[in-house]
């Protein structure tokens, strides 16, 4: 066998394995990385970084005890009238929003602990951050999550988390104690920063939209690159992103 076509069985191999990982979840309430080697016929650190791919992406969350249960990315779910009607509403100001800052534009909602993205205009520029719409992240790694989370009241934050943080990449918010000053630090500039924490490469601000009753309900994300992204340039593109969010604001 050649070596293309040896990479390309490895990662047929990896995927199916995924699954077959994805199917186990949904089988039972939660399972060790010892159980996962051996229902897949892998070696421990082969299952290892298979979990750690799905947590990434929301498919499954560490307990404290270790095990791993299925994440909010497997959770069955509706998607409520509203949502396609706000999405409807902010598709414009989204467009409107990218075009200005040639950067992606995205459009999330909370969905318990986690950021569900909705509708996304990506940017023009040829080194970009790509569309993310329908996945769901761990709200606490990424600006619109924060935006979001910085709203609730302590008692609501203390609901979304009994157990703690669910295992993440981010080094920076690693327990509740940093995620409360991460959100104090949010609420007081007015909008969420994300440096690389959702994912390697990428950074983002996040700023939260209000409906007419008040209620924060969802948030609009503008995403760039992190090897241009300088201090200034998310200054300015926070900027832009608090003017539009206003003006969404005074329509809904």
């Amino acid at each position: 066998m050649v070596s293309g076509e040896r990479k390309s069985a490895y990662a047929l191999s990896s995927a199916d394995n995924a699954l077959q990982l994805v199917l186990l979840l949904q089988e039972r309430q939660e399972i060790r990385l010892s159980e996962v080697a051996a229902e897949l016929g892998v070696a421990n650190s082969t299952a290892h970084r298979l979990l750690a791919t799905l947590a990434r992406r929301g498919f499954v969350v560490q307990e404290r005890s270790r095990a791993y249960r299925r994440g909010p990315a497997l959770e069955p779910r509706a998607r409520p009238a509203a949502e396609f009607d706000l999405v409807k509403v902010a598709h414009p100001y989204l467009a409107r929003l990218s075009a200005e800052v040639e950067e992606t534009c995205h459009l999330v909602v909370l969905e318990g602990n986690g950021t569900r993205f909705l509708d996304c205009v990506e940017g023009h520029q040829v080194l970009r951050v790509g569309s993310r719409t329908g996945m769901l992240l761990p709200a606490h790694t990424n600006s619109g999550g924060k935006a979001l989370l910085a709203q609730l009241t302590e008692a609501e934050l203390t609901a979304l988390y009994p157990r703690g943080l669910p295992q993440s990449r981010n080094r920076a918010v690693s327990d509740l104690a940093s995620l409360r000053r991460e959100l104090a630090a949010t609420r007081r500039r007015g909008y969420g920063i994300n440096r690389d924490e959702s994912a390697r490469g990428v950074s983002a601000v996040g700023r939260h939209i209000r409906d007419s009753t008040g209620k924060a309900t969802a948030a609009m994300v503008v995403a760039a690159a992190t090897a241009r992204c300088t201090r200034g340039l998310l200054t300015k593109l926070a900027r832009h992103l608090c003017d539009t969010v206003t003006d969404l604001e005074t329509q809904l």
